[in-house]
């Protein structure tokens, strides 16, 4: 068994809270303090790039509302990886789905499905990488994690 998580313990066990961001010193805290700005910069299994994005669309929204758009993501990935994934591009559209708006992604999901429509598995994924990198440039976001 793995380490508790110290935002998990000192959150939810200690201070009765779902999230840090809804404690009261949470922009005093070091720890957390710590973990948002290597978030700016860094990304360790998991993209960072909409981490402040998403800690106050939870302060402003609540975490039910976080959740249901990360099922929407979920699937939209899922979408992406059964018709585009050439074998190489799992982590490429998962980060494209965590950093990227919902509208977004289904708007590219949809003009991939007609662009590549009759292509074989290597095309399409290459139509899907054109359409996301396109979109993630305009924005000033990178589809690959940063280490």
């Amino acid at each position: 068994m793995g380490a508790a998580c110290p935002f998990h313990t000192c959150a939810m066990k200690k201070k009765g809270i779902e999230f840090c961001g809804f404690c009261d010193e949470n922009l005093a805290c070091a720890r957390w303090g710590k973990f948002r700005e290597m978030g700016k910069q860094h990304d360790s299994i998991v993209c960072y790039q909409k981490l402040e994005a998403n800690i106050a669309f939870i302060q402003k929204n609540g975490i039910e509302e976080f959740e249901k758009q990360q099922k929407t993501r979920e699937k939209l990935v899922r979408s992406m990886l059964s018709e585009f994934n050439d074998g190489r591009s799992k982590t490429f559209y998962c980060i494209a789905a965590t950093i990227l708006e919902i509208d977004e992604l289904e708007n590219v999901l949809e003009e991939a499905r007609e662009k590549s429509m009759g292509f074989d598995l290597k095309a399409k994924s290459e139509v899907m990488h054109s359409l996301l990198n396109e979109i993630a440039e305009k924005r000033n976001y990178s589809l690959k994690l940063r280490k």
